[in-house]
């Protein structure tokens, strides 16, 4: 007789009981739900039960569109950068002997470009623009820029209108007015 932990001839222990080791069976109950039968569900239950499947299926749908949306509008974003990229490849105006900086606003900062005084003058006069492309800065002809406004109108950084009005800017006044050439 081998009960109660004595070792088999082969070295292991006999178990107890079928299951797992250290723990007692369960007791075998009748399968009796102690809080007796369901009640009927009454017609409100039902219609209430289908208008909520409905409506998680009515927002299950708008979130698939959602997101077919977003990605529809990822892949025409991708496709206008390509296009964007293809036009100002080798019309790109950057000077890297230049050493004036050009300070403008862009995405809520101030950014710059490095110019030349010649560059410096036109791009002040709205001959030339600045293009943000893959996180860099790149000046074009007001031409390529316009183009690329078109194709791809957030790359455009900097767009002077010399015809612009100044506005209700109370430093309008000639009296205040910082020159172009001026570098700081």
């Amino acid at each position: 007789s081998y009960g109660n932990g004595e070792r088999k001839p082969n070295g292991r222990p006999k178990p107890r009981h079928d299951g797992k080791p250290g723990v007692a069976p369960r007791p075998q109950h009748a399968a009796t739900d102690r809080r007796g039968p369901r009640p009927a569900r009454t017609r409100e239950d039902i219609d209430l039960a289908k208008a909520y499947a409905i409506r998680a299926q009515r927002e299950k749908d708008e979130r698939i569109e959602a997101e077919r949306v977003k990605q529809e509008e990822a892949r025409l974003r991708r496709e206008a950068k390509a296009k964007l990229e293809e036009l100002v490849k080798d019309k790109g105006l950057n000077d890297a002997a230049a050493d004036i900086a050009r300070h403008f606003p862009y995405g809520g900062k101030i950014k710059r470009i490095y110019v030349n005084a010649d560059q410096l003058k036109a791009l002040n006069a709205g001959e030339l623009g600045v293009l943000q492309l893959n996180g860099r800065y790149v000046l074009v002809t007001a031409e390529v820029l316009a183009e690329a406004e078109t194709v791809f109108a957030p790359s455009v950084a900097l767009k002077v209108d010399p015809n612009a009005p100044a506005g209700d800017d109370p430093y309008a006044d000639p009296k205040y007015q910082v020159p172009d050439d001026l570098v700081w």
